[in-house]
């Protein structure tokens, strides 16, 4: 059990002590940025690798979650109305806004707020039997139909430039390097946490149970089983687990926009979690970190072309690998066992 976990350990303490001894500060902003990321793909790998709802929609969780964020750090600015507000027109603060200024209802909104709508929906979609390429495109309709309601709200949300220019996070200078230090290290925290509790659930007797209607719902609602109640609550936790990142995102980055969380952002996930295996929790989690990685260093060195060499990246392991990163380092693995064992 304990040489199971080192891996684990090795990497968390990489993760915690080194990086921010090792890496610029522009470069750590960039890790924590990949690991808000990787926060979703986690939500996404639990979702659609163990539960095989392939959701294309995760944009909208982490949305609602960086709106949550925003919308606090706004409201601490001080000197009155939100500066896009005043560009607006908008002359009183919505009532929508008032109670954003009290950071616990906030970071709450920002987890709860994704849950409830995941609930409703999931109670609504998965009692009805909607499931595969169906559940898939719907969930991908929501996120194009929350990104009109964004940029067509103006004086509430900020329109297609959404949210920016945020300038302190609970008194603290969000300018300053200690500052995003310190954020880094609670991101890289939060994500540890969540990968334990998520593997967690993944080994317990639940966990089973979600993999099972994976495999065969009809079977198991036969069993006596309620398979939406099952996915609804994986499919509401992975929703919970993207509005977190995105509320996290927000003070990383020092944006949010509608152009973060549509079609294209959350399909961008899905192929991040493809990448690095999306029945393995730890290769979702690598995925999103090594195309997010992959995006800026392309996007450094070809300008004009890192689109292309990204979709060469995806073409190239999913034709290689099918079952992606993690897929070849357990396949490795199992030789050097079996070289071992000769």
């Amino acid at each position: 059990m304990i040489k199971r976990h080192l891996p684990f350990a090795a990497v968390a303490v990489l993760a915690l002590v080194a990086a921010p001894l090792l890496l610029e500060p522009f470069r750590l902003g960039l890790l924590a940025k990949y690991l808000c990321y990787a926060i979703v793909a986690l939500g996404i790998g639990l979702a659609w690798g163990k539960g095989g709802m392939l959701t294309l929609g995760q944009g909208v969780f982490f949305g609602l979650g960086g709106y949550s964020m925003a919308m606090y750090l706004k409201l601490t600015e001080g000197g009155g109305l939100p500066d896009f507000m005043v560009w607006s027109g908008v002359e009183k603060l919505p009532a929508l806004w008032v109670p954003f200024a009290n950071p616990v209802f906030a970071v709450t909104m920002a987890v709860l707020g994704p849950v409830a709508i995941a609930l409703i929906l999931g109670t609504l979609v998965f009692r009805q039997r909607v499931r595969g390429a169906y559940f898939a495109i719907l969930t991908q309709a929501l996120a194009a139909a929350m990104v009109i309601l964004l940029v067509g709200q103006q004086g509430l949300t900020g329109g297609t430039n959404g949210m920016t220019n945020f300038f302190e996070l609970f008194g603290q200078d969000l300018a300053e390097d200690s500052t995003q230090r310190v954020l880094y290290l609670v991101v890289a925290t939060v994500l540890g946490v969540l990968y334990l509790l998520t593997r967690q659930l993944v080994n317990s007797r639940y966990g089973k149970l979600l993999v099972a209607v994976r495999d065969g719902e009809d079977r198991v609602r036969f069993l006596g089983y309620d398979p939406a109640l099952v996915k609804t609550v994986t499919f509401a936790a992975s929703a919970g687990m993207a509005g977190l990142a995105g509320a996290l995102f927000v003070p990383v980055v020092g944006i949010i926009s509608p152009a973060l969380l549509g079609v294209v952002p959350s399909l961008e996930l899905v192929v991040a979690v493809a990448v690095g295996g999306r029945h393995v929790l730890a290769g979702a989690v690598l995925g999103a970190v090594v195309m997010g990685y992959a995006k800026t260093a392309f996007s450094e060195q070809f300008a004009d072309g890192w689109l292309y060499l990204q979709g060469a990246l995806f073409i190239l392991v999913m034709t290689l690998a099918p079952k992606g990163i993690a897929g070849i380092a357990r396949g490795v693995a199992g030789r050097l066992r079996s070289a071992r064992a000769t």
